[in-house]
């Protein structure tokens, strides 16, 4: 088939691009050996930015894998790079060797920050370990590939880094674990049994997201929340977290987090997409092992992550962080230690403070950065090499005479609530008073928590006027 043959069958397919997906993939795979197939694939890859997109971000790791043997076919290297960048750490192995297949068939030459666990190459390409190129990509991956010595050193097999002493309880076995979460040996597998049908830990809902969408909340079921709080209290707890880091951690808030970021001439927001879903079962296994051996970890892990089960019955594999255990944030913030240093390191050598609260980070200058767009690839490159990904969407620059806004808070002289906010706070209690209670509810399960929980947020970041207006508010619910 000639080219002008290939795009007039090709066009009626392009209308529909989901339902005729398949089919236009057979076409472009079956003519790839056209002289001309740069032209057909610039006209194809053009509408299947979204259903590719959709396929990467399944929950479903077939459909995953599936996108990634696509990308070749429909995109050119540059959008193929975009793509590809961050599924070269994807959760399931069979997606990752794809991507990394793919960079390598494509040629792949994206800059990007070399992989500092090699010496940088003597003579560089595209494929040279430790250079500027895409190699940088798998920064944490192939262990055995490298030395973890300062410098350029010796064997491949050097030993890691002796374990961090940390105040943790001594576990030596599965059922030293069971007996510190106060259940059975036995009972573990049934705790950590996957999906959320009848004997799994978890139940599952949707909630709607602030921007528009669905959340999907993984809760664990009584026992289980109970043999994570044990967990969280015995264990978690004891482990420090990096300073940046203010989410979910006690004695921090987001007043301390947007605190530093006061008076600043520009203030950067940026937000790490699939925050929780993106910590998998081997992260978490990794870093329990910095503290026990690998039965232990396996154990701890297990009960931590949750396996979903897709509608024809496939388990996912690896589990994840769900997103409703009590462990699930402060396992996030530790497994994200070297992300806050790194983070960190590199705002102290521009200037900046960083703060993180939970999957929202700030940046923000004294005085005006001279290269904004050279830090924020930084930013975005050391992400990527940690294993996560940027909402490049939710990315805001907040200068000085704007509005400036960290984890909801103003930042201009001190952290404050926006005055539009504790101005519809104030209408709300008159109308209470006014015309009741239920008048104002617009929907709200429990209205009167709701008031109190307000109530109290403001009380933490203006404690007067949130002291007054807790005082009335239990006026209003007493006359209830």
């Amino acid at each position: 088939m000639s080219l002008v043959g290939l795009l007039l069958e090709l066009r009626p397919l392009l209308a529909d691009p989901d339902a005729n997906f398949d089919r236009v993939s057979e076409l472009l795979e079956r003519h790839q050996g056209l002289a001309e197939y740069e032209v057909a694939r610039f006209y194809a890859g053009r509408a299947f930015v979204g259903p590719v997109g959709r396929l990467l971000g399944s929950e479903d790791p077939r459909e995953r894998l599936r996108g990634v043997r696509l990308v070749p076919l429909l995109f050119a290297r540059a959008n193929a790079a975009q793509h590809l960048r961050r599924m070269v750490k994807d959760a399931d192995n069979a997606v990752a060797h794809a991507a990394r297949a793919a960079v390598r068939t494509l040629g792949l030459a994206d800059v990007s920050p070399p992989d500092r666990r090699a010496p940088a190459p003597r003579f560089p390409s595209p494929t040279a370990r430790g250079g500027w190129n895409p190699t940088g990509w798998t920064f944490g991956l192939f262990r055995n590939h490298y030395v973890f010595r300062r410098g350029a050193a010796a064997t491949t097999n050097a030993p890691l880094t002796a374990p961090p002493k940390a105040d943790v309880p001594e576990l030596k076995s599965r059922n030293d674990v069971a007996k510190l979460v106060g259940v059975k040996a036995s009972a573990l597998p049934s705790l950590m049994r996957p999906g959320t049908g009848k004997g799994s830990g978890y139940v599952e809902f949707e909630i709607p997201k602030r921007t528009g969408g669905l959340r999907k909340i993984s809760a664990p079921r009584v026992r289980l929340k109970n043999v994570q709080r044990a967990i969280l209290r015995e264990v978690l707890e004891k482990l420090p977290t990096h300073p940046a880091a203010h989410g979910f951690v006690e004695e921090r808030s987001t007043v301390t987090n947007a605190t530093p970021h006061v008076g600043a001439s520009v203030v950067v927001r940026v937000d790490i997409e699939d925050f929780f879903p993106t910590v998998h079962y081997r992260r978490v296994l990794g870093f329990f092992m910095r503290y026990y051996d690998e039965k232990v970890a396996a154990a701890l892990a297990g009960l931590t992550t949750h396996r979903s089960k897709l509608p024809d019955g496939t388990v996912v594999w690896p589990g994840a962080l769900p997103q409703g255990a009590p462990t699930s944030p402060a396992l996030a913030n530790l497994v994200c230690r070297r992300l806050d240093a790194r983070l960190d390191a590199l705002a102290r050598k521009s200037g900046a403070t960083y703060t993180r609260y939970a999957d929202d980070l700030t940046f923000s200058f004294r005085d005006p950065p001279a290269r904004l767009g050279r830090f924020l690839w930084w930013v975005n490159g050391i992400l990527q090499q940690e294993g996560f990904a940027e909402n490049v969407k939710k990315r805001r620059i907040m200068r000085k005479g704007g509005r400036q806004r960290v984890t909801g808070l103003v930042v201009a002289e001190k952290p404050a609530i926006p005055r539009e906010d504790r101005r519809r706070f104030k209408a709300i209690l008159a109308n209470c008073r006014r015309h009741g209670v239920e008048s104002q509810a617009r929907g709200k399960p429990d209205f009167p928590a709701w008031l109190r929980g307000y109530a109290a947020y403001v009380r933490m970041v203006h404690p007067e006027l949130g002291a007054k207006w807790q005082r009335e508010v239990e006026e209003i619910l007493l006359k209830k």
